[in-house]
Protein backbone atom coordinates (compact mmCIF):
# COMPACT_ATOMS: atom_id res chain seq x y z
CA UNK A 1 0.00 0.00 0.00
CA UNK A 2 1.48 3.67 -1.05
CA UNK A 3 1.98 5.83 1.75
CA UNK A 4 -0.77 8.15 0.20
CA UNK A 5 -3.47 5.17 0.48
CA UNK A 6 -2.03 4.50 4.13
CA UNK A 7 -2.58 8.09 4.80
CA UNK A 8 -6.30 8.20 2.70
CA UNK A 9 -7.15 4.97 5.05
CA UNK A 10 -5.93 6.54 8.37
CA UNK A 11 -8.29 9.24 7.67
CA UNK A 12 -10.93 7.39 6.81
CA UNK A 13 -10.83 5.91 10.03
CA UNK A 14 -10.16 8.64 12.33
CA UNK A 15 -13.38 10.53 10.25
CA UNK A 16 -15.16 7.16 11.31
CA UNK A 17 -14.11 7.46 15.32
CA UNK A 18 -14.93 10.94 15.74
CA UNK A 19 -18.45 10.08 13.99
CA UNK A 20 -18.93 7.37 15.98
CA UNK A 21 -17.90 9.34 18.98
CA UNK A 22 -19.83 12.00 17.96
CA UNK A 23 -23.01 10.00 17.98
CA UNK A 24 -22.54 8.55 21.44
CA UNK A 25 -22.05 11.61 23.04
CA UNK A 26 -25.22 12.93 21.40
CA UNK A 27 -27.03 9.56 22.73
CA UNK A 28 -25.59 10.12 26.20
CA UNK A 29 -26.69 13.73 26.34
CA UNK A 30 -29.97 12.60 25.26
CA UNK A 31 -30.34 9.89 27.69
CA UNK A 32 -29.15 12.15 30.80
CA UNK A 33 -31.30 15.17 29.98
CA UNK A 34 -35.01 13.23 29.15
CA UNK A 35 -34.67 10.53 31.91
CA UNK A 36 -37.32 10.28 34.53
CA UNK A 37 -34.97 10.49 37.52
CA UNK A 38 -33.94 14.25 35.81
CA UNK A 39 -37.37 15.49 36.08
CA UNK A 40 -38.78 14.55 39.57
CA UNK A 41 -35.26 15.57 40.69
CA UNK A 42 -36.60 19.06 39.25
CA UNK A 43 -40.12 19.02 40.94
CA UNK A 44 -40.81 20.45 44.40
CA UNK A 45 -41.32 18.38 47.33
CA UNK A 46 -45.14 17.65 48.34
CA UNK A 47 -44.86 18.13 52.71
CA UNK A 48 -47.08 16.28 54.68
CA UNK A 49 -47.25 16.49 58.24
CA UNK A 50 -44.43 14.12 59.07
CA UNK A 51 -41.62 15.95 57.01
CA UNK A 52 -42.20 19.27 59.36
CA UNK A 53 -41.38 20.01 62.62
CA UNK A 54 -43.49 18.50 65.02
CA UNK A 55 -43.75 22.33 66.98
CA UNK A 56 -45.18 23.73 64.10
CA UNK A 57 -48.02 20.58 63.56
CA UNK A 58 -51.07 20.21 65.54
CA UNK A 59 -51.21 16.48 67.82
CA UNK A 60 -54.15 15.72 65.81
CA UNK A 61 -52.24 15.59 62.56
CA UNK A 62 -48.82 14.93 63.71
CA UNK A 63 -48.91 11.03 62.22
CA UNK A 64 -49.77 12.20 58.70
CA UNK A 65 -47.54 10.34 55.79
CA UNK A 66 -49.63 11.23 52.27
CA UNK A 67 -52.28 13.02 50.94
CA UNK A 68 -52.14 16.12 53.32
CA UNK A 69 -54.02 19.17 51.87
CA UNK A 70 -55.28 22.00 52.91
CA UNK A 71 -58.98 21.90 54.35
CA UNK A 72 -62.25 23.91 53.19
CA UNK A 73 -62.30 27.41 54.55
CA UNK A 74 -64.84 30.38 55.10
CA UNK A 75 -63.67 33.53 55.71
CA UNK A 76 -64.05 37.19 54.91
CA UNK A 77 -61.51 39.58 53.06
CA UNK A 78 -60.72 43.15 52.85
CA UNK A 79 -63.80 44.26 50.67
CA UNK A 80 -66.46 42.20 52.87
CA UNK A 81 -66.64 39.58 50.27
CA UNK A 82 -66.73 35.71 51.34
CA UNK A 83 -63.51 33.75 50.56
CA UNK A 84 -63.25 29.91 50.07
CA UNK A 85 -61.41 27.63 48.74
CA UNK A 86 -63.24 28.29 45.20
CA UNK A 87 -61.75 31.63 44.86
CA UNK A 88 -58.39 29.50 44.84
CA UNK A 89 -59.44 26.52 42.65
CA UNK A 90 -56.83 25.97 40.03
CA UNK A 91 -54.68 28.12 41.24
CA UNK A 92 -51.45 27.97 43.19
CA UNK A 93 -51.24 30.60 46.39
CA UNK A 94 -48.78 31.69 48.88
CA UNK A 95 -50.50 32.04 52.35
CA UNK A 96 -49.27 33.68 55.39
CA UNK A 97 -50.81 34.81 59.13
CA UNK A 98 -50.23 38.55 59.83
CA UNK A 99 -51.99 41.13 62.04
CA UNK A 100 -52.26 44.63 60.97
CA UNK A 101 -51.03 46.43 64.49
CA UNK A 102 -48.04 43.81 64.65
CA UNK A 103 -44.73 45.95 65.56
CA UNK A 104 -42.30 43.01 64.36
CA UNK A 105 -42.17 41.00 61.75
CA UNK A 106 -45.69 41.68 60.24
CA UNK A 107 -44.03 45.03 58.34
CA UNK A 108 -41.52 42.85 56.90
CA UNK A 109 -43.70 39.81 55.75
CA UNK A 110 -46.22 42.51 53.95
CA UNK A 111 -43.94 44.65 52.07
CA UNK A 112 -42.18 41.24 51.24
CA UNK A 113 -45.46 39.91 50.12
CA UNK A 114 -46.27 43.05 48.03
CA UNK A 115 -42.95 42.77 46.35
CA UNK A 116 -44.49 38.78 45.26
CA UNK A 117 -47.85 40.55 43.90
CA UNK A 118 -45.24 42.77 41.84
CA UNK A 119 -43.74 39.84 40.34
CA UNK A 120 -47.23 38.03 39.98
CA UNK A 121 -49.92 40.58 38.91
CA UNK A 122 -50.13 39.61 35.53
CA UNK A 123 -49.92 35.99 36.09
CA UNK A 124 -53.43 34.45 36.13
CA UNK A 125 -52.10 31.20 38.06
CA UNK A 126 -50.59 33.02 40.86
CA UNK A 127 -52.68 34.35 43.72
CA UNK A 128 -51.85 35.80 47.67
CA UNK A 129 -53.59 34.69 50.85
CA UNK A 130 -53.14 36.39 54.40
CA UNK A 131 -54.81 35.50 57.38
CA UNK A 132 -55.42 37.74 60.36
CA UNK A 133 -54.46 36.16 63.56
CA UNK A 134 -56.17 38.67 65.29
CA UNK A 135 -59.89 38.25 63.46
CA UNK A 136 -61.92 40.65 66.49
CA UNK A 137 -59.38 43.30 66.42
CA UNK A 138 -58.79 43.51 62.43
CA UNK A 139 -62.43 43.73 61.15
CA UNK A 140 -63.64 44.78 57.17
CA UNK A 141 -62.52 47.72 57.49
CA UNK A 142 -59.49 47.59 59.33
CA UNK A 143 -58.42 45.03 56.61
CA UNK A 144 -59.63 47.30 54.11
CA UNK A 145 -57.27 50.56 55.45
CA UNK A 146 -54.56 48.34 55.88
CA UNK A 147 -54.90 47.00 52.17
CA UNK A 148 -54.85 50.63 50.89
CA UNK A 149 -51.81 51.83 52.77
CA UNK A 150 -49.88 48.27 51.59
CA UNK A 151 -50.61 48.73 47.62
CA UNK A 152 -53.10 45.69 48.15
CA UNK A 153 -54.32 44.64 44.80
CA UNK A 154 -58.06 42.73 45.29
CA UNK A 155 -57.95 40.84 42.35
CA UNK A 156 -54.61 39.24 42.90
CA UNK A 157 -54.49 39.03 46.89
CA UNK A 158 -57.26 38.39 49.53
CA UNK A 159 -56.64 39.23 53.66
CA UNK A 160 -59.03 37.30 55.50
CA UNK A 161 -60.38 37.79 58.80
CA UNK A 162 -63.26 35.69 60.35
CA UNK A 163 -63.58 33.08 63.01
CA UNK A 164 -60.84 33.11 65.24
CA UNK A 165 -60.46 29.32 66.19
CA UNK A 166 -60.99 28.06 62.07
CA UNK A 167 -58.01 30.54 61.54
CA UNK A 168 -56.14 29.06 64.34
CA UNK A 169 -57.00 25.72 63.10
CA UNK A 170 -55.74 26.21 59.85
CA UNK A 171 -52.23 27.64 60.97
CA UNK A 172 -51.94 24.46 62.80
CA UNK A 173 -53.40 21.49 61.09
CA UNK A 174 -53.70 22.56 57.28
CA UNK A 175 -50.40 25.20 56.51
CA UNK A 176 -48.38 23.28 59.41
CA UNK A 177 -47.00 26.90 59.75
CA UNK A 178 -47.33 27.96 63.49
CA UNK A 179 -45.32 27.40 66.83
CA UNK A 180 -48.33 27.49 69.40
CA UNK A 181 -50.44 25.15 71.60
CA UNK A 182 -53.15 26.94 71.77
CA UNK A 183 -56.68 26.18 69.87
CA UNK A 184 -57.78 30.20 69.24
CA UNK A 185 -59.10 30.50 72.28
CA UNK A 186 -59.44 34.29 73.28
CA UNK A 187 -55.99 34.79 74.77
CA UNK A 188 -54.34 32.19 72.05
CA UNK A 189 -51.82 34.23 70.13
CA UNK A 190 -50.28 32.52 66.69
CA UNK A 191 -46.77 34.25 65.08
CA UNK A 192 -45.39 32.86 62.12
CA UNK A 193 -42.95 34.11 59.77
CA UNK A 194 -43.89 31.23 57.17
CA UNK A 195 -44.79 31.58 54.18
CA UNK A 196 -46.26 28.41 52.62
CA UNK A 197 -46.73 27.73 49.20
CA UNK A 198 -49.59 25.35 47.59
CA UNK A 199 -50.20 23.97 44.46
CA UNK A 200 -53.55 23.72 42.52
CA UNK A 201 -54.28 20.47 43.84
CA UNK A 202 -54.13 22.22 47.63
CA UNK A 203 -50.98 20.38 48.68
CA UNK A 204 -47.91 22.13 50.85
CA UNK A 205 -44.75 22.46 48.33
CA UNK A 206 -42.76 24.63 50.24
CA UNK A 207 -41.84 26.87 53.22
CA UNK A 208 -40.39 29.82 53.07
CA UNK A 209 -39.16 32.98 55.98
CA UNK A 210 -41.26 35.99 55.52
CA UNK A 211 -38.79 38.19 56.73
CA UNK A 212 -35.71 37.12 54.61
CA UNK A 213 -35.14 38.45 50.96
CA UNK A 214 -33.34 35.68 50.16
CA UNK A 215 -36.22 33.05 51.25
CA UNK A 216 -38.28 35.45 48.84
CA UNK A 217 -36.10 35.10 45.91
CA UNK A 218 -36.18 31.47 46.40
CA UNK A 219 -39.58 31.19 46.61
CA UNK A 220 -40.42 33.36 43.52
CA UNK A 221 -37.64 30.57 41.39
CA UNK A 222 -40.18 27.70 43.03
CA UNK A 223 -43.68 29.24 42.13
CA UNK A 224 -42.35 29.52 38.08
CA UNK A 225 -41.12 25.85 38.78
CA UNK A 226 -44.11 24.75 40.27
CA UNK A 227 -46.12 26.51 37.04
CA UNK A 228 -43.88 24.38 34.82
CA UNK A 229 -44.88 21.17 36.96
CA UNK A 230 -48.81 22.54 36.76
CA UNK A 231 -49.31 24.29 33.56
CA UNK A 232 -47.23 23.11 31.05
Amino acid sequence: MTLKAKKSTSLIALISFLSILLVITFLAIYYFLSKPGREAAERLPIFQPTDVNEKLVDSTVQYIKKYHTIANFKLVNQNGDTITQKNYDGKIYVADFFFTTCPGICPIMTANMADIQKEILNNNHVMLLSHSVTPVQDSVPQLKKYAIEKGVNDSKWNLVTGDKKQIYALARKSYLAAESDGDGGPYDMVHTENFVLVDTKKRIRGFYDGTKKEDIQKLLIDIKKLEKEEFE
